[in-house]
């Protein structure tokens, strides 16, 4: 079976690496052009481009593939396409180039969370339990029929980036289940339920600046579920503070109150209902630490508030 996997970050890796490792050729990758990052704003290939030169594969960087790339897809001829966080939306010319379809490796228990970024909507959102769904796709936002899921619990204080982390290894392996159902001829596509239906928006930097008037439950699953970016910030002084990660404690207080900040008490900050713990912070031009290890070396007075307004 000749496949061509379209993918762009860390979490598609996994996915291509056991594409690799369970023996089917995979003929090209596809995924975004290089882009300028850090302050030198110098080019960096996506992980997807580097894994596959590793691998020998050939790379294709349309900047939109349903303009640049439908030739090249069409010459290479694949059997199936898989995709995994790639990034662009693909035209029906392009999905209906493979005969055995295109399955997509969504991080989702579809219905639930379709959009670009569903792990960080589903910390935010407060759900219990998570997972991964292939699917087939359809021109639709991951609307097409759905193949196989594997769930996993989220960890009570996990961020973004430790679940994604997760869920690209629990995706490389459910797909591996779904091709080989594919070839057994034992798969059933089940239609998506609309009415448990939840779409979720782009990760904005906008999302990052809190008054702490939610809730603390509310609160915390926004402080993980942005991390690793944009990350919730607050003002402190003349610069912005980092709070990478934290959980839900007894409290009370103005929203955005320091109620305590101490290396033995750590930091709390007050909530609309109840406080936070933070457990993980980030000064500007700093390193990532554990709030009790700050609060050793920098002073936060008791009973200012963190919020935007500064009341």
């Amino acid at each position: 079976m000749r496949i061509v996997m379209m993918g762009t970050p860390e979490f598609a890796v996994p996915t291509l690496n056991a594409l690799a490792d369970g023996g089917w050729e995979v003929v090209g990758v596809f995924t975004q052009p290089d882009r300028p990052a850090g302050r030198g704003k110098k080019l960096v290939s996506p992980p997807m481009k580097v894994r596959a030169l590793e691998l020998g594969i050939p790379v294709f960087q349309p900047e939109r593939i349903r303009r640049d790339g439908i030739d090249t897809l069409k010459a290479l001829s694949p059997d199936l396409c898989v995709t995994a966080a790639f990034g662009q939306i693909l035209s029906q010319e392009i999905l209906d180039i493979p005969p055995l379809g295109n399955i997509n490796v969504h991080a989702s228990l579809l219905p639930k969370h379709r959009g670009s970024a569903p792990i960080a909507h589903a910390i935010m959102n407060g759900d219990p339990v998570t997972g991964v769904t292939t699917m087939l796709m359809d021109r639709g936002i991951d609307t097409g029929d759905m193949l196989l899921k594997a769930e996993t619990k989220i960890g009570e204080t996990e961020t973004c980036g430790e679940l994604t982390e997760r869920l690209s290894h629990l995706g490389a392996e459910l797909l591996v289940q779904t091709l080989r159902e594919l070839e057994r001829g034992t798969l059933h596509p089940a239609p998506q339920n609309e009415t448990e239906m939840s779409y979720d928006p782009m990760l904005t930097k906008e999302l990052g600046r809190t008054d702490f008037t939610a809730d603390a439950e509310a609160v915390k699953g926004l402080i993980n579920g942005l991390n690793p970016w944009p990350c919730v910030s607050v003002p402190l002084e003349d610069s912005r503070l980092k709070l990478l990660r934290a959980a839900a404690v007894d409290g009370e207080g103005r929203p955005g109150e320091v109620l305590a900040a101490s290396a033995e008490e750590g930091l709390i900050l007050a909530c609309g209902r109840g406080a936070v713990r933070i457990l993980e912070l980030q000064a500007p031009g700093g390193r990532k630490m554990n709030a009790e290890d700050y609060l050793r070396g920098h002073g936060i007075p008791k009973g200012i508030s963190l919020s935007e307004e500064q009341v």
